[in-house]
């Protein structure tokens, strides 16, 4: 019998055969589904981070919710609602949109901090309490969500504790020409997503994210992310340095990118090629001056410079 993680390479082809030419984009929003993970895509509207979502939901046969957030949502329109049933006298709870396995959170900084941080208890436990009821989520669970740059009218700022909930903030950015050209030619978002069969079940998605847990971090690996971390705090440019759920979410990450690359345990550039991705967003600079998260991105990977790689 196969195992699980045979039809990973399935699956990444399936997804990059919708969002085209951006194989590293892809990678990465399926490093952080493995991980158990929720991926904050920020770029400007148009570059297909909406597509993306709907590519990774439509490869898997498992439930998919899209929530097109807006300034007047409230969080019982996300959550769920209790009503009262006349005939038996008592309140149901009515599921929300966001009881699904991969849920689409679309321009999450359009709406109000109130509804952004109804999100945080389901990102951080799979689960939502209502009217004092605790209510489990998936598995599989994982949000997608998309955010427009702030400079943009009518967004949000997400707060700090929210953006701490996210394994990886993904930029997809634009096309080159020839890929360009291909998307005019094939239109993959109006043709093939339509049409899209699944390739892996949410069972077989389960088995892969457990089988994260097995692959080998060898010691010099874990110092290496827990030298990252220091070197975050003792950084007098940075206010906020990286916390122990990102170290965690970086050790997982690259547990799960060296699965999806085919190998049994993590090597250095697994943890070097996500750490900005996994850690960027966690961390506060002490400058006002700074170019919002462009400008901690760079002071993040000046740092990550200085820190020894093992061999």
């Amino acid at each position: 019998m196969d195992q699980p993680n045979s039809k990973l390479p399935k699956l990444q082809e399936s997804v990059e055969n919708i969002l085209m030419g951006k194989g590293d984009t892809v990678r990465r929003v399926l490093v952080a589904l493995l991980a158990r993970g929720h991926v904050l895509l920020e770029d400007v509207p148009g570059v297909g981070k909406t597509v993306l979502a709907r590519a990774v939901a439509g490869s898997i046969d498992c439930r998919f919710s899209r929530i097109q957030l807006t300034p007047d949502l409230l969080p019982s329109d996300i959550l769920g609602v209790s009503v009262y049933d006349a005939d038996t006298g008592q309140f149901v709870f009515k599921r929300g949109p966001l009881f699904a396995n991969i849920v689409l959170a679309d321009e999450i900084n359009r709406t109000t901090p109130r509804t952004q941080s109804a999100l945080l208890e389901a990102m951080n436990e799979s689960q939502i309490t209502s009217d004092g009821q605790t209510h489990p989520l998936g598995p599989p669970f994982m949000v997608l969500a998309t955010q427009n740059p702030y400079e943009y009218e009518g967004t949000y700022f997400l707060p700090e504790n929210q953006l701490d909930r996210f394994m990886l903030r993904v930029r997809i950015g634009y096309p080159d020409r020839g890929t360009e050209r291909l998307i005019l030619q094939k239109r993959p978002s109006q043709t093939s997503l339509p049409d899209m069969k699944p390739v892996m079940t949410a069972h077989e998605l389960i088995a892969c994210q457990d089988l994260v847990d097995e692959v080998r971090m060898p010691e010099a690996i874990t110092d290496y992310i827990l030298a990252i971390a220091e070197a975050t705090r003792r950084s007098e440019e940075l206010s906020v340095g990286l916390s122990p759920r990102g170290s965690l979410a970086l050790m997982r990450a690259s547990q799960a990118a060296a699965m999806l690359a085919g190998r049994d345990y993590v090597v250095p550039d697994d943890v070097r090629d996500l750490a900005v991705s996994v850690c960027a967003h966690r961390l506060m600079s002490r400058s006002l001056t700074q170019d919002g998260s462009a400008g901690t991105e760079a002071l993040f990977e000046k740092i990550l410079q200085t820190v020894p790689v093992p061999q």
